[in-house]
């Protein structure tokens, strides 16, 4: 046995130390792999003639591509990401150009859904492409809301005979930890204001409040409304006959979907290789059937849109930055909003010359309050400069609408969720559990609140009462914030706050947004305010990060699996992990925190 161990542990060593010669020999080998596949999936073939451009349908559209989606490529599961202004300029593009006669909006993978505000975006950018009186042909084997809210648009609607139609209404189911807490002797204390405040309830209930339940239900219902009227708008169709008809059925077959108006063909994707080639004027004798000549969005994009948007030559700037995920103190992560990231980003704006305006993208649920004040503090600072202009992604509520608050415009879509002025403070205790498996604790302590930041036991109503008073104190800087910068009566932000969730076609009603439109509308907006003209260059921040950290990130950056090809209970699971993954996120150091509830989605 000992001899097996020696030998055992001579031959690890033996394996370590040839690792590490060949980490130290083939590096340059692995950069050199990963340069040749940079570089080959920057090869542009060049778009031919009487093309097509094809659009993806699962294609996942971020306001932002960071570095992490390096890793991704190593991933069995990856998905196509893009960003959205490569997106909506592609299809810009492509409307103006002569060699792209049509486009097909191919739903055949089956991806991960883009927020309703980014799908809006797409829409609008797909009916200025249709309006050049070029076709727009769909076609989808099960067609989700979401995809048929875009492929509405198209001349032709094709699905195929085994598919089916998703049409039964928006839903927004939460979830729930009380029980779980309870069960495995984990104690929660909450000190919150707002009545609508809902983040917490994941920790204190079992299922929705009734305030919780009026605010999603109205959410809920601005949204859908939208889908409706604008469905019908693009068929022809009732709203109300519509309506009646996701409340009798919530599924369609294909035929009764085309009964129904809101398919136009039933038939296999051989049927649209037709009818594009047609388009296309392709020879059937001498050229091949099962195809057509076409170009991917991704690809077009490459060839045609620049990292860098330049107008002219000149060096007047217009910078983009984005604010995407969870606002959390210190430098945060690609995947957070970090205030000191964030405060040097802005500080570099602020003092570059060349940079004449600011577009402030906001992709965001919010997080701690502290964080969101200091970066509310930079763009006060910059907006002294020059322009500073928001612009409202899928959701920037809470912390996400603090940082918002101090822009000199704010733009949203009648999609976004915003709002959400209110915040929280989460105390968990873990002695109940601790004693169960025969763990105690005493304690000395010199103050009556030496001890108050223990976790291994509640809070006195003392020790609360100090607690609410920073929750409170922290809500009405938000509050008063809010009414100053928007310049809004004080009482009719406490009645509009109170940690209500709004739609953006709701907030510029009660004054929280001032225009609707997407990150476009702002970028031009913000031209127009720094006095810019048609003079001028785009550049994005944060920019990326050097090849070097990108590699350091293949291998440790979270992979995001794709819960598509996953089943419904792998599904649940993934989503019980993300939510207790959300919680490294709360770093203020206060521990007051204004951000939506953890597990929002919409389906």
């Amino acid at each position: 046995m000992r001899q097996f161990l020696k030998q055992t542990f001579a031959s690890t060593i033996g394996s370590m130390i040839g690792l590490c010669l060949f980490l130290g020999l083939s590096i340059g080998g692995l950069v050199l792999i990963l340069l040749t596949a940079v570089s080959d999936e920057e090869k542009i073939q060049g778009v031919q003639d009487q093309s097509v451009l094809v659009f993806d349908l699962s294609t996942q559209v971020k306001d932002f591509k960071s570095s992490a989606n390096l890793a991704q490529t190593f991933s069995a599961e990856k998905q196509e990401t893009i960003t959205l202004r490569k997106v909506l300029q592609s299809i810009d593009e492509a409307a103006k150009d002569d060699r792209i006669v049509a486009m097909l909006l191919d739903g055949r993978k089956v991806g991960i859904p883009n927020g309703y505000a980014t799908t809006e975006e797409v829409r609008t950018a797909l009916a200025k492409f249709k309006a050049t009186g070029k076709k727009i042909i769909a076609y989808d084997v099960t067609l989700s809301e979401q995809e048929y809210y875009l492929a509405s648009l198209a001349d032709e609607v094709i699905v195929n005979p085994m598919g089916t139609m998703e049409l039964n209404g928006l839903s927004s189911q939460q979830m729930f930890f009380k029980g779980a807490l309870e069960k495995y002797g984990v104690g929660v204390q909450v000190i919150r204001v707002g009545d609508y405040k809902s983040a917490v309830e994941p920790y204190i209930r079992a299922d929705l409040s009734p305030a919780n339940k009026e605010q999603t239900k109205v959410l809920l219902s601005d949204l859908w409304g939208k889908f409706l009227n604008h469905v019908a708008d693009s068929r022809k169709l009732d709203s109300l006959k519509l309506q009646q008809l996701v409340d009798a059925k919530g599924y369609l077959e294909p035929q009764e979907a085309k009964q129904a108006g809101l398919i136009d063909q039933v038939g296999y994707y051989d049927h649209v290789v037709s009818k594009l080639r047609t388009l296309t004027q392709e020879n059937k004798d001498t050229e091949e059937t099962e195809s057509f000549r076409q170009v991917d969005l991704g690809t077009y994009a490459n060839e045609t849109i620049s990292s860098t948007q330049v107008t002219s030559k000149a060096a007047e700037k217009i910078a983009v930055i984005y604010a995407e995920g969870a606002i959390v103190d210190g430098s945060g992560s690609i995947e957070t909003v970090g205030s000191d990231r964030f405060t040097e980003d802005f500080q570099e704006l602020r003092e570059d010359e060349s940079v004449r305006a600011v577009v402030l993208r906001i992709n965001s649920p919010g997080g701690s309050a502290t964080a969101s004040d200091v970066i509310l503090r930079e763009i006060l600072l910059t907006k002294k400069k020059k322009p500073v202009i928001v612009s409202m992604g899928n959701v920037a509520a809470s912390g996400g609408y603090w940082i918002a608050a101090g822009a000199d415009q704010i733009f949203a879509e009648e999609n976004t969720i915003t709002g959400s002025i209110g915040v929280f403070g989460l105390l968990s205790n873990i002695q109940e559990i601790a004693q169960d498996n025969g763990v105690t604790w005493d304690v000395v302590k010199t103050g009556k609140f030496a001890d108050i930041d223990s976790n291994v036991r509640p809070k006195t109503a003392a020790e609360l009462a100090i607690y609410q008073q920073s929750v409170d104190k922290t809500y009405g800087l938000f509050l008063s914030k809010v009414a100053d910068y928007r310049h809004l009566p004080l009482e009719k932000v406490k009645e509009i706050a109170r940690g209500r969730v709004w739609s953006g076609k709701e907030a510029i009603k009660i004054g929280l947004v001032d225009r609707l439109g997407g990150l476009e509308s702002a970028i031009a907006f913000a031209a127009k305010k720094a006095n810019l003209g048609n003079s001028w260059q785009l550049e994005e921040y944060p920019q990326q990060n050097p090849f070097d950290t990108q590699i350091l990130q293949l291998f440790t950056a979270k992979i995001l699996e794709s819960q598509a090809t996953k089943d419904p209970l792998t599904a649940e699971l993934l989503k019980l992990k993300q939510e207790v993954s959300m919680l490294s996120a709360f770093n203020d150091p206060s521990g007051v925190y204004a951000r939506l509830p953890f597990n929002f989605e919409i389906d």
